[in-house]
């Protein structure tokens, strides 16, 4: 069986013809335009392959009361940018899922944290070589305890922003991360 996924971008239409076989345990993104307006669905495998389909994701950056950022290091088993610091969540959202909703829920499975009040920072597309997101940012003040799963997270801990700063440029954090810093978060 074979499902045809339409998307509508611009002015014209894009045709992907799926093998559902190949589909069973994927996940499966929105497509959204640059105004997060669900224009259509595709398999992670399609999102991440250079297609440049722009799906959403959110970030959430963990600041303790001293000032200094939690970052996590990417598992060695992820799909892009293994092994570099990112930001401390980061995760898409699901089909017919709210922007709040994944945000929780993606701070929970990766480190397990409640309660936390965020604040909205930005909203931007981000594009790298094989993916492009529509990337909603925020930012929280937490002291509590932070337990990050080790399937999704190989290490976590809080960075002071000069730490940051002198190792911005050298390979040690995602493309992503060292964009939103510098955009976003460096400047208050």
């Amino acid at each position: 069986m074979f499902i045809l996924i339409s998307i509508q971008i611009s002015q014209f239409y894009y045709f992907c013809i799926l093998n559902t076989i190949t589909m069973i345990n994927e996940e499966i993104f929105p497509l959204v335009n640059e105004l997060g307006e669900v224009i259509g669905e595709a398999p992670r495998s399609i999102c991440h392959n250079g297609s440049k389909l722009l799906h959403p994701v959110i970030h959430l950056h963990i600041f303790n009361s001293e000032g200094k950022l939690y970052l996590q290091k990417r598992s060695m088993q992820k799909d892009i940018q293994p092994g570099k610091w990112d930001t401390a969540v980061g995760g898409h959202i699901a089909v017919n899922e709210s922007v709040e909703d994944a945000l929780n829920r993606e701070a929970f499975e990766e480190l397990e944290i409640t309660g936390f009040i965020p604040q909205f920072k930005a909203k931007y597309v981000f594009e790298s070589d094989i993916e492009k997101e529509l990337v909603y940012s925020f930012i929280t003040i937490f002291d509590g305890t932070i337990s990050p799963d080790k399937v999704e997270v190989e290490d976590g801990k809080f960075w002071d922003i000069n730490d940051i700063k002198a190792a911005i440029g050298k390979n040690i954090f995602t493309p992503n991360f060292e964009n939103e810093f510098l955009t976003t978060l460096s400047n208050g």
